[in-house]
């Protein structure tokens, strides 16, 4: 029988290189539970994390307010073609990589009164923390706008408000005068760190009440900051919320904006609506805006809780 040739030390070779196998695969059992297995939710990283947000998804911004109250918060003005009003109501989406964490809608419309805007922004916040949850990680967001707002002092009450024109029919005590937000320009939840610290509610404002119309910066009112007119937190709308209003002169006139912010578990609804009026001594109605966007605010919490 023809025997096969034998090589030396060929079988020692293959020993060191079994040898060396065994050695890898025991070293890479001993060092599992690195940091890329503790971030993508390893047993021990999955026992301690926190809750994810009820919301995995954001709602197509344009399409979700109703006719009747787009109707009511941008009125028509003039003769018009039933076109035309269509698509003053289909709005324009904002420009946005990633619709699952932040999408927007924009609105126009000219009227004899003065042109009005309304702006929505939805903002998907998500905790890369194990130890803090999308809901805790979105109310610090949601805190940190509060904050930046300038709410006066007492802005949770609500006494009775003062007018906002005067007999003569010149511009009397505005109310309002709160920093604005931005309109919805607001910090992604990405970037956040820290948890909220008390739900986001009018201990977070400032003692410094906002600037007078006499101010350099010509920005705000200063009625009493209790009034019910006057920026402040909000109650019964959605986890926490406020709104803001600021008055603003320039050359071409004066314009009113007011902005509602609101959180609904891990999302944040920004709401911006104003009024331009090119006539200074007609001010835009800071109740009849103040209601408008409210009711808004109610009808978009109502379907986010659906």
């Amino acid at each position: 029988m023809q025997r096969r040739a034998f090589v030396p030390g060929t079988a020692l070779a293959t020993a060191a290189a079994l040898a060396a196998t065994l050695t890898a695969c025991t070293g890479s059992s001993a060092s599992g539970g690195g940091a890329d297995d503790t971030k993508s939710g390893g047993s021990a990283a999955t026992s301690t994390s926190a809750e994810p947000g009820k919301y995995k998804t954001l709602p197509e911004p344009c399409g979700l307010p109703g006719k009747g109250i787009l109707r009511r918060l941008l009125p028509p003005g003039g003769a018009e073609s039933p076109q035309d009003a269509e698509k003053v109501y289909a709005g324009s989406a904002d420009i946005t990589y990633d619709t699952d964490r932040r999408v927007g809608c924009r609105w126009k419309r000219e009227a004899p009164d003065g042109t009005r805007h309304l702006t929505l922004d939805f903002e998907r916040v998500v905790s890369y923390d194990p130890a803090v949850s999308d809901d805790d990680k979105a109310q610090s967001v949601y805190g940190k706008k509060e904050l930046a707002a300038e709410l006066p002092p007492g802005g949770s009450t609500t006494p009775t408000p003062t007018p906002s024109t005067g007999k003569d029919g010149q511009p009397g005590t505005e109310t309002g005068g709160g920093q604005e937000t931005g309109g919805g320009q607001g910090t992604d939840g990405s970037q956040e760190t820290g948890k909220g610290t008390d739900g986001g509610k009018a201990s977070l404002a400032p003692s410094t009440p906002p600037p007078s119309p006499s101010s350099p910066s010509g920005k705000g009112a200063s009625d009493s900051p209790g009034a019910a007119i006057a920026p402040r937190v909000l109650d019964g709308l959605g986890d926490a919320a406020f709104l803001n209003d600021k008055l603003i002169t320039a050359d071409s006139g004066v314009h009113r904006d007011v902005t509602i912010v609101f959180r609904s578990s891990n999302v944040i609804v920004t709401i911006g609506y104003d009024q331009w009026s090119a006539d200074k001594t007609t001010m835009p109605d800071s109740k009849d805006l103040q209601d408008k966007a409210q009711a808004l605010a109610q009808e978009l919490a109502d379907r986010f809780n659906e």
